[in-house]
């Protein structure tokens, strides 16, 4: 027997277990990169508007701070993947981190690895499985993603080396994730960490990127998201890049296994903080408790979303700028939001994305029920004087106002950034009602998560797949095009266009319907279930 003993049959566990998810999250990445292609090829074809608008999105340096720089104007690549080569990376990123999560301290967090580690086991098997799906899967997500982008239309070497660049931003963070998993002690702190070192990286390739020519465009090369940049994918591919991914993971992997060697199984190298040995009078409720639990993770939440829409509200103002005179282009750009002018089909499509976002906040908030099932925390309290009824409302709650929260915090940030820099601040409120017309289509998505925690606790999980189905629908709906009937399903098309689209009550009434069933029918299921169920 050795330290990596049994690592064959974890994998397949894990590839058992994730045989849903993972084909969700490839497939949203691949089609969101071939509708992004095909959008571009279609509407800039090589000349002069293309390297116009490529000179055009260089000089707003807000976009370039979100989504990176354009190496070479005369490729329709560069333009048609900047967003997804920026941005994108960071969705990547968070894939690798719960992949590496969700298999190694969350399996010590619930119990099942210390009954695993009682047979034959190695010490270093479930750590080395996960980095063998997460990096598998990586792999995997950059050669679908080379070929689909050489099936829209792009060369061949700028559509593997952008493909290489995904794999190889969610390989180095996989490596990431394997050490912050052993520093804490919990799943949720774990991942909490690693997207910090995320955020801390995605701003150095900001600063980077925006720098002047005496400024500090080495930042860029100190970030993990900035080296899948570097790749120069469509632009004169940089594949030594790659070698510097594959050697930072070399020497980070070590670390994780010698951490691994350092501490108890189900325990982390960084201390507890003690608590006080009497709660305070705010805690002795159960929304009270639930609020001190999910705090942490909305204000995280509120502060990446604040920066958002700063940043986007910004952009709209230099949307005349940033696109050219193209008839063709400004259709286009109309058609996805349906509203009359170029800025608020601009945000009302942005809008839209952030919405989709805002529900993933959702989800985590409402799965928070079942992860305290899960760990016996939630046990102890129904046994004294909290009720069903109010133990399981008062993380709805949260999770309902938290998604409130913040789809009014996007409003406000976007809206006042934009009226302020358009100079009509009755621009702003027009915005609001955008974002809080995203509202219904989230409450979905919890309702969602909170049906299949009360009638079936096993799938709770669910939520996740359903947003990442809807997310596809939406990518791939008006690629086909597919039926409207097939594209409704998706409670995201049912959002009231604005600002500048016609509001109708009809839609929005019936999405919060939904979303009430969805939260009574969870509530009536828990209420008639065994706690906790296993």
């Amino acid at each position: 027997m050795t330290a990596y003993t049994g690592t064959g049959a974890l994998v397949r566990l894990a590839l058992r277990r994730d045989r849903i998810m993972i084909p969700i999250w490839l497939a949203a990445f691949v089609l969101s990169a071939s509708s992004a292609a095909a959008a571009v090829v279609k509407l800039y074809p090589p000349g002069p508007e293309l390297v116009k608008a490529s000179e055009q999105f260089n000089q707003v340096s807000a976009v370039v701070a979100l989504y990176g720089r354009i190496y070479d104007p005369n490729n329709p690549g560069g333009l048609a993947l900047v967003k997804l080569g920026g941005l994108g990376s960071v969705f990547v990123a968070l894939m690798s981190i719960l992949l590496v999560m969700r298999h190694t301290r969350a399996e010590e967090e619930t119990g099942r690895q210390e009954l695993l580690g009682a047979t034959v086991m190695g010490r270093r098997a479930p750590l080395t499985a996960a980095l063998i799906v997460a990096i598998g899967t990586n792999i995997v997500l950059a050669v679908l993603t080379g070929l689909i982008l050489i099936a829209s239309g792009l060369d061949t070497n700028g559509s593997f080396a952008f493909g290489a660049s995904w794999g190889g931003v969610g390989i180095t963070f996989a490596a990431i994730a394997a050490v912050t998993a052993q520093l804490t002690t919990t799943a949720r702190a774990g991942t909490g960490l690693a997207s910090i070192v995320l955020g801390a990286v995605y701003v150095l390739r900001a600063i980077g990127d925006t720098a002047g020519p005496n400024g500090p465009t080495w930042a860029s090369w100190l970030s993990p998201v900035g080296w899948g940049q570097q790749f120069h994918w469509y632009a004169g591919e940089r594949w030594w890049v790659l070698l510097l991914m594959i050697g930072f993971t070399i020497v980070v992997v070590p670390i994780a296994y010698a951490l691994v060697a350092r501490r108890d199984l189900d325990a982390g190298l960084l201390p507890d903080r003690p608590g006080r040995a009497t709660a305070a009078p705010s805690l002795r409720s159960s929304f009270a408790l639930a609020w001190r639990l999910q705090r942490g993770v909305l204000y995280a939440w509120a502060g990446a979303t604040a920066v958002l829409s700063f940043v986007l509200g910004n952009i709209a103002t230099n949307l005349s700028g940033f696109l050219n005179d193209s008839s063709q282009a400004q259709e286009f750009i109309t058609k996805l939001g349906g509203a009359k002018a170029l800025e608020d089909a601009y945000l009302s499509a942005t809008l839209g994305f952030v919405g989709v976002a805002v529900s993933a906040y959702g989800i985590q908030a409402a799965s928070r029920l079942r992860g305290e099932e899960s760990a016996l925390r939630a046990e102890p309290l129904l046994a004294a004087g909290t009720t069903r009824f109010r133990w399981i409302m008062s993380h709805v709650v949260v999770a309902l106002l938290g998604t409130t929260g913040l789809l009014l915090l996007v409003g406000v940030v976007t809206g006042v950034t934009y009226g302020a820099r358009a100079g009509d601040m009755g621009r702003a409120g027009g915005v609001i009602a955008g974002a809080l017309g995203q509202l219904p289509a989230t409450w979905v998505l919890t309702g969602i998560t909170m049906a299949a925690f009360g009638i079936a606790p096993k799938v709770a999980a669910i939520g996740w797949s359903a947003l990442g189905a809807f997310v596809v629908l939406g990518v791939i709906g008006p690629l086909f095009p597919l039926n409207q009937t097939v594209m409704d399903i998706s409670p995201f098309a049912h959002s009231p266009k604005l600002p500048g689209g016609v509001f109708s009550a009809t839609p929005v009434v019936a999405l919060t319907g939904v979303a009430v069933l969805l939260v009574a029918a969870g509530l009536y299921g828990f209420r008639r279930r065994d706690v906790p169920v296993t």
